[in-house]
């Protein structure tokens, strides 16, 4: 994800900060834009306004740099309820939405029980990751009605925690609900759940990505022949015996899983292979993103010898590359530049890791076959997009 600037004081500020540290501004983020804003309170017309006087001000507006010239939202905003709550959001809501909470926290359907320890915690370091999650989302086209784009249906979640003597809340998706059990918003439980069962790889984010892949797996290929025979092309059939295919996987995962699939989960049926190819696609595009954002550049040694590489925002590159195509072509080539470019990132972040006796920070390699597989999720990403756009007008 990128950085931003204060739009008062042109400070560097990050995607989840509340103030501005050097303006002391209160920061917003502004969802249609996807612009982190500094705000000011509206100035009331009454003093005695008694709901203001209890809960600090209830309307802002953006506060811009007088000599600057930036083009920025206009309007009047409100925080998300559960910033004003809780303090666990910093998305606005524009004035004339009525819906009390933000587009991305309205999403959320079942929350846990805050009033037990540790719960507000763990339930707002969720909605922080779900947060990221709705940002890539949006800069894909994949957040309706954000960004300029039409966006498509989104996803519903559930946040629940488990409750001694019924069974446990299991993460996972069914049918557009997501369910997220808070106990991996615990570092010290994701962890113990990671080494339990051998995983490489475990994070909130990663657990976002990976289910939103199934609802979005519903979206693309369910009502779509031409789509689903696509996929099955590319991940096999997935009329397989889910059930039976997770049993066998945890009797006896595959041995070779390196050589055509990202994760040794992804070898179990053809729906986890797209999930987890989905995952490592937004993985992916938030790393680019954030690189190049920091004008980030760097030297790779080969037998040909070193050459140097400047990364490319993901976006800026594809919308490049769309805008020389039409809606029926093919992924542009360009595709595999980034994801070359995505793998290189991955090599220095960790190298530096290691550096610092970490583990790594990345630890997947990409091979020829899911490098097709990621090409796939982006070409289908960008005609659904287009498809979703062609339905609006």
């Amino acid at each position: 994800m990128k950085t931003f600037q204060c739009s008062h004081c042109r400070s560097l500020v990050f995607f989840n900060d509340l103030v501005c540290l050097n303006c002391q501004h209160a920061l917003g983020f502004e969802p249609r834009s996807l612009t982190l804003l500094a705000v000011a309170p509206v100035p009331e017309q009454a003093e005695d306004d008694d709901a203001q006087a209890a809960d600090g001000p209830s309307r802002w507006q953006v506060a811009g740099d007088p000599e600057s010239e930036q083009s920025l939202p206009s309007g009047t905003f409100r925080f998300c309820r559960n910033h004003t709550d809780h303090q666990a959001c910093n998305f606005l809501v524009a004035d004339d939405d009525p819906d009390a909470y933000c587009v991305s926290c309205r999403q959320t359907r079942i929350i846990p029980n805050l009033d037990m320890p540790g719960n507000l915690q763990r339930w707002a370091t969720i909605e922080h990751a779900k947060r990221r999650l709705f940002y890539t989302l949006a800069k894909l086209g994949l957040e309706e009605g954000v960004s300029g784009g039409p966006g498509v249906r989104t996803p519903v979640y559930e946040f629940l925690e488990d409750i001694p003597g019924e069974p446990p809340v299991m993460t996972g998706h069914d049918d557009g609900l997501i369910t997220i059990n808070i106990a991996e918003a615990d570092d010290a439980e994701r962890i113990r759940r990671r080494i339990d069962l051998h995983e490489p790889y475990r994070t909130l984010l990663g657990h976002l990505r990976h289910e939103v892949g199934h609802y979005f797996w519903d979206q693309f290929f369910q009502d779509d022949p031409q789509a689903l025979n696509d996929f099955r092309e590319v991940f096999g059939d997935e009329t397989l015996d889910y059930a039976q295919a997770l049993q066998q996987h945890y009797q006896q995962p595959r041995a070779d899983w390196q050589s055509a699939f990202v994760s040794s989960y992804a070898t179990s049926h053809p729906w986890e292979d797209w999930a987890e190819t989905w995952a490592h696609y937004l993985h992916l595009m938030d790393l680019l993103e954030t690189a190049a954002n920091y004008q980030m550049a760097f030297t790779l040694k080969s037998p040909e010898g070193p050459f140097a590489v400047q990364c490319l925002d993901p976006y800026e590159a594809m919308a490049g590359l769309a805008a020389t195509q039409d809606a029926a072509s093919p992924p542009a080539a360009g595709l595999v530049e980034l994801l070359n470019q995505g793998m290189g990132v991955s090599l220095v972040l960790n190298s530096l890791n290691r550096s610092l006796g970490q583990e790594d920070a990345y630890p997947f390699a990409l091979t020829t076959p899911v490098l097709n597989k990621l090409e796939f999720v982006h070409e289908i990403v960008q005609r659904k997009r287009s498809q979703a756009g062609a339905g609006e007008a």
